[in-house]
């Protein structure tokens, strides 16, 4: 603990005090999908059961002092659907939450899937099951009270916010509220969020065109504008796919804003090359001696799905890399590594891999 004396000396002198610096570790998973066979291989004569998706990653998730997932499946009761529209068991946002998730993002083209009250359904699991969530509301009360979503991470006031491009078509039913891409809106939000002090503003946002490993000329454009409104943090999902990662800096030459346009599946039975894994991001920020929040470093570490080989088998969250190890001939996994690798060497800027290691 820093001592009072030296605390108080610099404000004695009319100096700020030097604080001791604090880091915080943030991590950021895609898309948490659930496609019929995931529901399938997940059925037990009890019900469902999901906690072998993520033993391989869980060390790494719970790691993090925050960890954000897409959840792009209303929990809209039974019956329990895949494509097109999704309504998954309620033990899989559970898994997800002791995987270590802290933050479910509910705003994004599928959470209308069920309806309207699917939705609501979904948002008192989410309540029921004690986790954070952020881009759907029961009311417009509750999205004015609670979006942004204000967290104090280590003392750190992070302002959360959540954004989806559509809903497949579907409008919500009046009282519930979902968050539609708006600049007016946005501006209006991220204001809010520096009125209630946020020193850390992050948006996530659903939006892009699926399957592209590019990001659209309107990605470009709200990212450019997100970044000039004072967003440090703007996480993409929904292409299905990953799209590069850039860290930009100001003037001086400091980590200004960490812009990742997809991170692709994070768990899906999606099947093409491209589809079948996606990034973990991990962003480190830190309270620097002079009191001030900076973005200090951003790594991705690529994740697979791996597919049940026997009945008894669940879908499985593994990292890539060492899957690929074990694995070598899988030709799917090999190409999704080339390809996600090809696009991040070419294409990322600032943003490095790094490698989980577990013992699975």
């Amino acid at each position: 603990m820093i001592g009072l004396v030296t605390f108080l000396a610099p404000l004695l002198l009319g100096q700020t005090p030097v604080l001791p610096a604090t880091e915080v570790s943030l991590l950021f998973a895609g898309d948490a999908m659930q496609h019929q066979a995931q529901i399938t291989s997940a059925r037990t004569a009890e019900g469902y059961d999901y906690t072998g998706c993520f033993e391989a990653i869980t060390d790494e998730v719970a790691a993090a002092d925050y960890a954000v997932v897409n959840l792009e499946v209303p929990a809209g009761g039974a019956p329990y659907t895949g494509y097109p529209c999704f309504s998954a068991p309620d033990e899989f946002p559970i898994a997800l939450q002791q995987a270590g998730f802290d933050l479910f993002l509910t705003a994004n083209n599928h959470c209308l899937d069920r309806y309207s009250r699917g939705a609501q359904r979904t948002l008192h699991v989410l309540d029921s099951i004690g986790v954070d969530h952020v881009g759907t509301y029961a009311s417009p009360e509750l999205s004015e009270r609670f979006h942004p979503l204000m967290v104090q991470i280590k003392g750190i006031r992070t302002a959360f916010l959540n954004y989806t491009y559509g809903t497949n078509g579907f409008t919500p039913t009046p009282p519930l509220t979902v968050n539609y891409i708006d600049r007016e809106h946005l501006k209006k939000e991220i204001r809010r969020a520096k009125d209630l002090k946020a020193e850390l503003i992050v948006a996530c946002l659903h939006w892009g065109d699926e399957y592209q490993l590019l990001p659209n000329k309107q990605q470009k454009e709200l990212a450019d504008w997100l970044v000039d409104e004072g967003v440090q943090l703007i996480i993409g999902a929904h292409p299905h796919v990953i799209q590069p990662m850039e860290l930009r800096h100001d003037a001086q030459g400091n980590p200004q804003a960490l812009i990742v346009y997809s991170l692709g599946n994070f768990i899906s039975n999606m099947k093409t090359r491209d589809t079948v894994g996606g990034s973990l991001v991990k962003v480190t920020i830190a309270r620097d001696p002079m009191n001030r929040v900076v973005l200090q470093s951003a790594q991705y570490t690529l994740v697979y799905t791996r597919r049940p080989s026997s009945p008894t088998e669940n879908f499985k969250v593994v990292p890539a890399e060492q899957e690929l190890q074990a694995h070598p001939y899988r030709p799917h996994l090999k190409g999704f590594l080339q390809k996600a690798r090809e696009i991040f060497s070419k294409y990322n800027k600032g943003v490095k891999e790094y490698f989980i290691k577990t013992a699975d």
